[in-house]
C-alpha cells in the first residue's frame, strides 16, 4: 500500500528524489579551535556562521566555504555535488514512474544531489609558529679581586 502512494505521489508532483529527499539539505561545519568564522559563498544570500554551525543549502548550489580566525591560516573548501545512493534511486524511480517531466524536474532541483563533504571538518593552522618558551635569567658569578 506504501509503494502505491508513493507511486501516485512521484507521479503527481514530477520529481521522486524531490518528494522523497527535498530541495535542500542541511550543511555542519565544524573547526579546531572553535570559533572561527565560516563564510559561504553560492547561496542566494550570503551567509557566514560562527563554527561549529549547520546551514541549509540548496542541492543544486555550487557552493565555497572558506573558514578563517585570527591567528591561523584560512582554509576554503569547495564542496562538490554527488548523486547519492537514495537520490539516484529517486531519480531511477522516474523512468517508471514520473517520466521524462520528472526527471526534469529532479535535475533542475538537485534533489538528487549531495553536497561532500558533509560534514566540513577542517583543523586550522598557525600563521606563525608560538614564540618560544622564556629562558631565565642568567647569573653572573664574580670573580674575586685580586
Amino acid at each position: 500500500m506504501k509503494s502505491i502512494i508513493a507511486a501516485a505521489l512521484c507521479v503527481a508532483l514530477g520529481g521522486c528524489a524531490s518528494v522523497t529527499r527535498g530541495t535542500t539539505e542541511t550543511i555542519s561545519i565544524a573547526s579546531t579551535p572553535a570559533g572561527a568564522t565560516a563564510d559561504i559563498a553560492g547561496l542566494e544570500a550570503p551567509t557566514a556562521c560562527v563554527t561549529p554551525c549547520a546551514i541549509q543549502a540548496k542541492r543544486n548550489a555550487d557552493i565555497v566555504v572558506t573558514i578563517s580566525k585570527e591567528g591561523y591560516q584560512s582554509q576554503i573548501i569547495p564542496l562538490t555535488k554527488d548523486i547519492s545512493g537514495s537520490g539516484g534511486a529517486g531519480f531511477a524511480g522516474n523512468l517508471l514512474l514520473g517520466g521524462v517531466v520528472g526527471m526534469g524536474v529532479d535535475a533542475a532541483t538537485g534533489a538528487a544531489l549531495d553536497h561532500k563533504p558533509n560534514p566540513v571538518i577542517v583543523t586550522l593552522q598557525p600563521t606563525t609558529p608560538p614564540p618560544p618558551p622564556p629562558r631565565p635569567p642568567r647569573r653572573r658569578e664574580s670573580k674575586p679581586v685580586s
